[in-house]
Parts: structure tokens; sequence; C-alpha cells
């Protein structure tokens, strides 16, 4: 597990500058505003009578920013967090001015260093299939979380064609398919075929989801617990629908009870 867990962060930590370019992408392409929108939408339904600026949002695994950026353009107060240095230094300087109204923070996703019942807001974006813990993580956010707060977490079955065959044939069709439409390939890059090594260790790889969330998260009670299925129909622009088609991106949604 040590392992595994030194090898994932070494991959992580080099990945920052490519991964920075896929953010900056978003950031000047259609998901700028998708993406906002809805998560505002989001976080309005749950706190109707709030204003934004009231509200505080914990963004586990930030990266390179994007969704740290987008929400605080929103207005709300934002705690950037990530495990890498190189994550957050790009995540700086691809918030510019915004960057002096984030609140960036290293540490472990599976370790969170805030006091329970601190943020109202608990976002992930891509992180939970890469984690050796998820039942761990979600017990550790869930912790910050005030109770009536709100954890949204998009995720997709990422690398579940390295067990299933007919996952597998499909992703090799959605390769083709990037390929002739002219685009560029986001699962083709230096030290891909590490990731797929590590992937076959994490124990996600090979669940189905979002019915372990689902279950998962009901299991320990967290509240009241939902999922939207294909999410990125809504947020992708035709580029990551052509990459990802195989792979959708799914949401599942918490608003957190007694727990």
């Amino acid at each position: 597990m040590e392992k595994l867990v030194n090898d994932n962060k070494a991959y992580w930590i080099q990945r920052a500058k490519g991964y920075s370019e896929v953010n900056k992408e978003e950031l000047s392409g259609i998901q700028h505003s998708t993406w906002k929108e809805f998560l505002v939408s989001e976080i309005s339904k749950c706190f109707p009578e709030r204003e934004p600026g009231s509200i505080k949002i914990l963004d586990v695994g930030a990266g390179p920013g994007f969704i740290s950026i987008i929400l605080s353009e929103a207005g709300y107060q934002v705690t950037a967090f990530d495990f890498a240095d190189t994550m957050l230094a790009e995540a700086k300087a691809n918030a510019g001015e915004l960057s002096n109204q984030i609140n960036f923070v290293q540490g472990d996703a599976l370790n969170l260093p805030f006091e329970k019942d601190s943020f109202d807001v608990v976002f992930s974006r891509n992180l939970t299939w890469n984690l050796p813990d998820p039942a761990r993580a979600y017990v550790q956010w869930l912790s910050v979380l005030k109770t009536g707060g709100l954890m949204l977490v998009f995720d997709a079955n990422w690398y579940s064609y390295l067990v299933d065959e007919e996952k597998m044939q499909e992703y090799k069709k959605d390769r083709d398919n990037v390929k002739n439409s002219c685009l560029d390939d986001y699962n083709i890059g230096d030290n891909f075929e590490q990731m797929e090594r590590i992937a076959l260790s994490l124990p996600l790889t090979d669940k189905i989801r979002p019915k372990w969330d689902y279950e998962f998260l009901n299991s320990i009670e967290a509240g009241q617990v939902s999922v939207l299925e294909d999410v990125g129909s809504r947020l992708y622009s035709e580029k990551e629908r052509i990459n990802y088609n195989s792979t959708p991106l799914f949401m599942v949604r918490t608003v957190k009870g007694l727990f």
C-alpha cells in the first residue's frame, strides 16, 4: 500500500504542467460557463436564502484550480486543497488576481487538517477513483461538512476497461473516434501506462459506480443521497464527449444529515 501511495503521488506531482493545460482549456472553453452555471444552481438549491459570500466551499483535489477559480468568480469563499504543491502552484498561476481570494492548502484527502463542521459545501472532481481508501475519504469529507451542508462528488469509472473486456472494446472505439475527429486524445500522454498499472491496484477500478458510492453513503447514513448519471452530457465540451463517450461522468449529491 505504501508503494502504491508513493507511486501515485509521484505520478500526479509530475503531471501538474500537463494537467494545467487541460484546466486552461476548460477555463477558455464552454466548460467555464457550463460548470459554473450548474454548480451555482446546485448550491443555490441547497442554500436558497444565503449569499455566495457567506458560503464556505472546500474543493478537495483541486489540481490546477479550474473549479476553485470558477467558484471564486461566483463569489464563494473557496479553499483549494491538494496534496501536490506542483498542482497548487499551477492553480495559483491560473487564478491570476483571484488567487488572493482563494485559500490554497496542501494536504492529504484522507486526513483533512480542518475542524469538524467547517464547510457548507465539499466538492470533489475526478478524485475518488484514484484514492487508496475512498471509504475513509468520504467519512473525512463528511466530518468537515456542516449538518445540512452539500457534498458534490463528480467522477467516472475511469480505467474500468482494464478489468472489463466489453469496456476495453468501447474504450478502443473512443480512441478511434478521437483520431478520426482529428482531436487531441486525453488518454495519451507521458507515463500513461504507469497510471494504468497504478489503477489496477486501486480499490474502485473494478467497482460499478456510482452504485458503490450510493450504497456506501447510505450504509453510513450520510444523509440524503442522490445520483445523476451522465452529467457530462450537460457539462462537457464536444471534444470531451468524444474522448469520454464510454466513460460517462456522474455526480453523487449528498445533503448531510445528523452524521
